[in-house]
């Protein structure tokens, strides 16, 4: 089999044949090695070497079929430095739990992949080495802030990757990129190495060619972990999906989300009613339904994140580890450290969440914020009483020209308009292709209520089969 064979094949095709003899984890290893060495997207920051590929376990369930990670994720000995200066050439002496468990699995570290800095980004454009260049365009951006995963996998580099999701981040860059994301539901996955952000909402999840590779490593994901204090593990086990029928299944359609007047661009709004269409064909009632809070979603998001985010990034001061600016003085060796190492999105959301912390504002934005999270959160509890999912357009628009968007902060938030909401409820969600508009793929999420991975997987895998789409497209340019 050739190295263009190899590539070519899903990660759950390309397990089954390294456990029927027919592939060899090392050849496995180095067709993508091979593959992301030559990356023109600028989608990785680190790429092993031949002699770091480690020899998968006998047996092992994820087959020696090598995974790409997001920069957010602490590596033991390899560069983690979360997209930021300010973290520029920092080797963690651990490793994140999550990668730890699928290396265990048969997972082996391909490669870091770029990102947003510290996660905050819609579009790439935020990472302190360069943005990542979307395979389908490569005038265009592949979303955030996980775009360097997703740009990985849909141009064939690496066979699946792990992504972050705050507020979008898997969601989104799968929309932009033509492939799968999903956010799991908060808590089942450890959070323990991973660079924090915004702590009650930051959550790993896959990122994949399909359906079926999703729930083969988000298996292996899930598990209750005493070093993550917020990991509540999942119950019982993660299945790979296998139904084509949606017969009896109940979608609802915010308006909130979905509807014309929100913003959502007339082409994917098309692909978004065939969509459902398409589901009622499979056997699905398709319904409005109401989450009358969720326009203030992303607004109570940019008060709460930003807020967290003041706290968590309090500990790059040049003192401890990461750069450090000398000015002869304490104070001075803080402020010189962090103005040098954090870029301007990063000082922003700094600036925004300690405000809205301060003394005299804290009800005023933070505490008025959460009261509109839990709002959000009754909203889908009640949704879910009539409907087994809620489905939405995954992001506003296909992607946009690399710069269209950086000179305005507002417009660059509402490319997560339909993702927060579910981020801030804490519930799994999924976003898989489902057509084209102006040549470029567009998303179409799913989501249900906390711990419905089993059943979101099977219903967006028989939306799948009966799509079509075909990712091979993003990299018919050699991309």
């Amino acid at each position: 089999m050739s190295a263009t064979d190899v590539t070519l094949l899903s990660a759950a095709a390309a397990a089954r044949a390294v456990q029927r003899g027919e592939l060899s984890p090392a050849e496995l290893f180095q067709a993508y090695r091979a593959a992301a060495a030559a990356d023109e997207l600028n989608a990785y920051l680190w790429v092993a070497d031949e002699a770091q590929a480690p020899e998968a376990p006998a047996g092992a369930p994820l087959g020696g079929v090598p995974l790409a990670v997001k920069d957010l994720f602490c590596t033991a000995g390899v560069p983690s430095q979360a997209g930021s200066r300010i973290l520029e050439g920092y080797r963690p002496p651990y490793t994140a739990s999550v990668v730890a468990r699928l290396a265990a699995a048969g997972a082996p570290l391909l490669g870091k992949t770029n990102q947003d800095e510290f996660a905050m980004g819609s579009s790439n454009e935020n990472s302190a080495f360069g943005p990542v260049l979307n395979p389908w365009d490569r005038t265009r951006v592949p979303g955030g802030s996980s775009g360097g995963s997703a740009a990985a996998v849909a141009a064939g580099s690496a066979p699946w990757a792990l992504g972050t999701d705050t507020g979008g981040s898997i969601r989104q860059p799968a929309a932009l990129c033509g492939i799968v994301g999903l956010k799991p539901t908060y808590g089942t996955v450890s959070r323990y190495g991973m660079i924090a952000f915004a702590s009650s909402l930051d959550q790993a999840g896959p990122l994949t060619r399909d359906v079926t590779d999703a729930a083969l490593l988000l298996a292996h994901m899930v598990g209750q972990d005493e070093r993550d204090s917020t990991s509540i593990g999942f119950p019982g086990e993660i299945a790979l999906p296998r139904s084509d029928s949606l017969a009896g299944i109940r979608l609802g359609v915010p308006e909130e989300l979905s509807g014309a007047g929100v913003g959502i661009e007339p082409g994917v709004l098309d692909a978004f009613g065939a969509t459902l269409k398409l589901a009622e064909s499979l056997g699905a009632t398709v319904e409005t339904c109401r989450l009358p809070h969720a326009p203030h979603a992303l607004s109570a998001y940019y008060v709460l994140a930003p807020a967290e985010a003041s706290s968590n990034l309090a500990r790059y001061d040049g003192v401890r580890y990461g750069a450090r600016v000398e000015d002869g003085g304490l104070v001075g060796m803080y402020t010189q450290t962090r103005s040098a190492g954090f870029g301007p999105e990063v000082k922003r959301r700094i600036m925004l969440g300690t405000y809205s912390l301060s003394s005299g504002y804290y009800d005023a934005y933070y505490g008025r914020a959460q009261r509109v999270r839990t709002k959000i959160a009754e909203d889908f509890a009640s949704a879910f009483e009539r409907f087994d999912f809620v489905v939405t357009p995954t992001s506003p628009s296909v992607a946009f020209e690399l710069g269209a968007k950086t000179a305005d902060p507002l417009s660059m938030y509402l490319n997560d308009y339909c993702t927060v909401p579910m981020s801030l409820a804490g519930i799994p969600a999924i976003s898989i292709p489902n057509g084209l508009s102006a040549g470029l793929p567009t998303g179409f999420q799913l989501c249900g209520p906390a711990f419905s991975e089993n059943r979101v997987l099977e219903a967006a895998f028989a939306l799948e089969q009966a799509i079509g789409f075909d990712a091979a497209g993003a990299r018919s340019d050699g991309g």
